[in-house]
């Protein structure tokens, strides 16, 4: 059996078409969707509580924590894999769960992760990020343990010997990857919808609470200097792509971008 665990909050644009995905998956193994919603206020809860072949579970309580809250459905679940599929990211075809499970018929690897594509609204800057990140995997490769939680998948067994740290507020996934040697496999033909048009401010907060994350972990952070130096590297890829895409317009958006990012991240490490 596979365990499809769903954590939503206030995604009422999205949650429809994530669920109707899911139930339509082609599959030779059962499947149970394990639902639990964070007290949306937007009709998110209302329209989970009429799909009947959803098993909704109820949050931890107190303060959302988001690995005391996987933990927690994962001890709800009856399947052999777990997969988490966040409720804002829409499956693009009928077979995602089963690419996104075969790797982990290896018992060698430990987690799998799939492939995000921006949504059609995303911002320039955002949506290069994505296919840098995701796509081909031949840039993220080379990066440290690079894993994303939003659709990804493990066998019970391994969530049940190592669970989450209930203790991190951001970054769960990459405490989980970063704290012992695991091998990730990524999945690209298993492809979700997903992305986010974050305000500056909003930039700022989840960049900085990402430098505190890594700072708990212990993880070595930029310094001051490599820090300007990866602003301008990354307004410069930037530049390029946007040219290429004929994306003119976020010309002069992408440095502020990145400097709330880059620099958010930087203080969060201090």
């Amino acid at each position: 059996m596979i365990s499809v665990l769903m954590r939503s909050h206030n995604d009422i644009l999205y949650i429809r078409r994530t669920v109707e995905a899911l139930l339509s998956q082609e599959l030779d193994d059962t499947l149970e969707i394990i639902s639990c919603d964070d007290h949306s206020t937007d009709g998110t809860a209302e329209y989970l509580a009429g799909v009947a072949q959803l098993r909704r579970i109820s949050p931890p309580e107190g303060k959302y924590v988001p690995g005391k809250t996987l933990n927690h459905m994962v001890s709800h679940a009856r399947g052999e894999y777990i997969v988490f599929n966040n409720g804002d990211a829409v499956p693009q075809n009928n077979e995602y769960l089963k690419h996104l499970i075969q790797p982990l018929k290896d018992k060698s690897v430990n987690c799998v992760f799939a492939n995000q594509i921006a949504r059609q609204d995303a911002f320039a800057v955002v949506r290069k990020d994505y296919e840098r990140a995701f796509g081909d995997g031949s840039i993220s490769r080379n990066w440290h343990k690079f894993f994303s939680l939003v659709s990804s998948g493990f066998r019970k067994e391994e969530l049940i010997q190592h669970p989450f740290d209930e203790t991190f507020q951001y970054s769960e996934d990459s405490q989980w990857v970063n704290r012992r040697e695991v091998k990730i496999v990524y999945v690209p033909e298993a492809v979700v919808e997903h992305s986010h048009n974050y305000t500056l401010k909003e930039v700022e907060k989840r960049f900085f609470n990402e430098g505190v994350a890594d700072k708990q972990m212990g993880k070595q952070t930029p310094g001051f200097l490599r820090t300007w130096k990866s602003i301008a590297a990354e307004t410069l890829r930037d530049w390029i792509y946007l040219l290429k895409k004929g994306e003119k317009k976020e010309f002069f958006y992408s440095p502020r971008y990145r400097y709330t990012q880059k620099m958010s991240y930087y203080r969060g490490t201090r």
